[in-house]
């Protein structure tokens, strides 16, 4: 459903009451998107705000599935703007809210940043939050940020994967079925060289206890930041996983002069 005919922002439901809100971006070189992700139950969960001044749009987008009012909790995997640039304006018209990060976010960034103190998570650490559980899984520098940390529904079995599996474009499908590493892989490199850039993604020479207890958690949904959100087996979302990282630590991005 398009939200929003200005921008193209739409939402739609990716798995059992979790909907994608998205904003095409056509400015940037090939097309971006940013997704949010709205959890309804009893206390809803919003995972990632958008930039500050995407703000109207997915408030505007949440109110089309629940008053935006009674979000319970504002959660990000990392700090940065497309992650939590909008959060105390979240905070502002949901007076029940707080924002729900790992132990570092809150210790370094969150506590100072937000206009209430934040939830932070333990890793494993679970939250019931209606009918659902879910569970914070911290994940440092993957793929980047010291902070990072991320969000898995044991209900539906969603993996809220924030920047791991982004994609490039602005007209993506809410949800699919096919193979995330290719265009993921590509698009991390193609974005770097034109202008010079570092590579996104942190080389880690030790990731692989942190990988595959992502993959442990069986998902069958991704919930990705930048593109489509993903649907498939549990055996493949942990493929993926560990696909992406080893080409992420063995195959660097040559910058321009």
């Amino acid at each position: 459903m398009i939200t929003n005919t200005q921008t193209g922002t739409n939402i739609a439901e990716i798995a059992q009451g979790i909907y994608r809100i998205n904003t095409p971006v056509a400015e940037i070189p090939g097309g971006f998107s940013f997704n949010q992700y709205l959890v309804v139950d009893d206390e809803p969960l919003l995972f990632h705000t958008g930039l500050r001044r995407m703000f109207p749009l997915v408030q505007e987008a949440i109110g089309h599935v629940m008053p935006v009012d009674k979000l319970r909790y504002i959660a990000f995997s990392h700090f940065e703007s497309d992650e939590c640039g909008a959060l105390n304006q979240f905070l502002s018209v949901a007076p029940d809210a707080v924002p729900l990060c790992s132990r570092v976010a809150a210790m370094v960034s969150v506590g100072d940043f937000a206009d209430r103190p934040p939830r932070a998570m333990n890793d494993g650490e679970r939250l019931s939050i209606g009918k659902r559980e879910i569970v914070w899984i911290d994940a440092p520098h993957i793929p980047h940020g010291w902070e990072t940390g991320y969000l898995f529904d044991a209900t539906t079995r969603t993996l809220f994967a924030g920047d791991i599996f982004t994609q490039g474009g602005a007209q993506n499908a809410p949800i699919v079925e096919s193979d995330l590493v290719e265009p993921s892989d590509a698009f991390r490199v193609r974005f770097a060289n034109p202008i010079g850039l570092p590579d996104s993604c942190a080389h880690l020479s030790d990731s692989e206890p942190i990988i595959e207890k992502l993959a442990s958690l069986g998902a069958t949904t991704l919930a990705n930041m930048h593109g489509s959100a993903w649907r498939g087996s549990a055996g493949t979302a942990a493929f993926m996983l560990r696909e992406l990282t080893r080409r992420v630590a063995t195959t660097g991005v040559a910058t321009a002069a």
